[in-house]
C-alpha cells in the first residue's frame, strides 16, 4: 500500500513540474506582449496605440485610455494593472472598431474555433485510418493509390489549394459562396441556420483537411511499417488473434505516439494556416480580424489576437500531451 501511494506522489509531482512549465512559457509570453510595445520610442500611449490611433482618439477618451491602463505610471504598475485587466477580460480598446478588444475577438473567435476544431479532429482521424490501412497493406493497389496523391497534397500551399477550390467550385461552378460565414439577412433559422453555416464553411474546412491530412497519413504510415517489424506482432499472429485485433489494437495504437507528437507540433501550423485561408475565402474569423488589425495598425487589438493564439496553442499542446500519457504510460516516468 504505501509502495502505491508513493508511486502516485511521484506521478502527481512529475505532472505539477510538468504543468509549471506551461505556466512558465505562459507567464513569459504575457510579459513580452506586454514590454515589447513600451521598449518602443516615445511615451506609452504613443507607442502602444501609434500616431494613427491618436489622430482619431477625443481628448476624453486618450484620458480613459491613460487612466484605464496607468500609462502614467511606473512600470510596475503598469504591469499590475495589465494583468489585473486581463483577469476581467479586459485586452484594451480597439480604436479602428471603438470597442474593446476582447468584445471584438469574441464576435470573430468562434467562427476560428468551428473551422479549425472540425479540421483538427477530421483531418487526424481520417489521417491515422488511411495511414493504418496503407502501412498494413504496404505495396497493395490502395497503397500505391494513397501515397502518391498524399504526397501531392503534402507539397501544396495552404493558400493555393484553398485558391484553386474558390476558383473552381465557387466562380466556375457555382457550387459554393465566395465568402462569408452565414448568407447576410437570408433570417434562417434553425436547421436552415445550420445548413446556411456549413455550406459557407464547406469550402474552407475541405482546404485545411486536406493541408493537414498529408503529414498524418504519412506519419502514421511509416510508424505501422516499423511497428509491423516488431516481435510482439509476430507473437499476436502467432497466438491466432484477427487481423483487425493486430492492425488496431497492437500495431496501430502502438503507431500512434510519434503520430500525437506530430499533431501536436502542427497545432500552431494548423492555427497559421487557418488564419490565411480565412483571408483567401473572406471568412470572419480571427484571421480576417488580425489581417484588419495590421492595415488599420490597430497594435491593442493585433497584441489581443496574438495573445488568444498562443494561449490557444499552449492549451491544445498541453491536451496533446495529456494524450501521451493514456497511449504509453512510459511517457510519465520519462520526464
Amino acid at each position: 500500500m504505501s509502495s502505491l501511494l508513493k508511486r502516485y506522489d511521484f506521478i502527481i509531482k512529475i505532472d505539477l513540474i510538468w504543468l509549471s512549465n506551461y505556466v512558465a512559457s505562459f507567464l513569459l509570453i504575457l510579459i513580452l506582449n506586454f514590454v515589447l510595445p513600451r521598449m518602443m520610442p516615445g511615451d506609452p500611449l504613443h507607442a502602444i496605440y501609434g500616431e494613427e490611433a491618436l489622430i482619431a482618439m477625443t481628448p476624453e477618451m486618450e484620458a480613459e485610455i491613460i487612466k484605464r491602463f496607468a500609462l502614467d505610471q511606473p512600470w510596475h504598475a503598469q504591469l499590475l494593472t495589465y494583468i489585473i485587466a486581463l483577469l476581467r477580460g479586459d485586452l484594451g480598446y480597439s480604436y479602428y472598431y471603438r470597442t474593446g478588444v476582447s468584445d471584438v475577438i469574441l464576435c470573430f473567435l468562434p467562427w476560428t474555433l468551428l473551422l479549425t476544431g472540425l479540421a483538427f479532429m477530421i483531418s487526424s482521424c481520417i489521417g491515422v485510418i488511411l495511414g493504418i490501412e496503407s502501412g498494413y497493406r504496404r505495396g497493395s493497389k490502395f497503397d500505391g493509390f494513397m501515397l502518391p496523391i498524399m504526397m501531392f497534397l503534402g507539397g501544396m500551399p495552404d493558400f493555393f489549394i484553398g485558391i484553386i477550390l474558390l476558383l473552381l467550385f465557387g466562380v466556375t461552378l457555382g457550387l459554393a459562396p465566395l465568402g462569408g460565414a452565414m448568407s447576410p439577412y437570408a433570417g434562417h433559422s434553425g436547421i436552415d441556420l445550420v445548413m446556411d453555416i456549413a455550406h459557407h464553411l464547406m469550402l474552407p474546412l475541405i482546404t485545411l483537411v486536406l493541408v493537414q491530412l498529408a503529414p498524418t497519413y504519412l506519419l502514421t504510415r511509416n510508424a505501422m511499417l516499423t511497428t509491423l517489424r516488431a516481435r510482439f506482432i509476430m507473437t499476436a499472429k502467432a497466438t491466432g488473434l484477427s487481423e483487425g485485433d493486430i492492425r488496431y489494437k497492437h500495431a496501430g495504437r502502438n503507431s500512434l505516439l510519434p503520430v500525437v507528437t506530430a499533431i501536436g507540433i502542427r497545432v500552431p501550423n494548423m492555427i497559421t494556416g487557418a488564419l490565411f485561408l480565412e483571408i483567401v475565402f473572406s471568412y470572419p474569423g480571427v484571421g480576417t480580424l488580425l489581417n484588419t488589425a495590421l492595415s488599420a495598425r490597430d497594435y491593442p487589438l493585433i497584441q489581443g489576437v496574438l495573445l488568444i493564439v498562443t494561449v490557444t496553442v499552449l492549451t491544445t499542446n498541453f491536451l496533446v500531451d495529456m494524450t501521451y500519457t493514456r497511449l504509453d504510460p512510459r511517457v510519465r516516468y520519462a520526464r
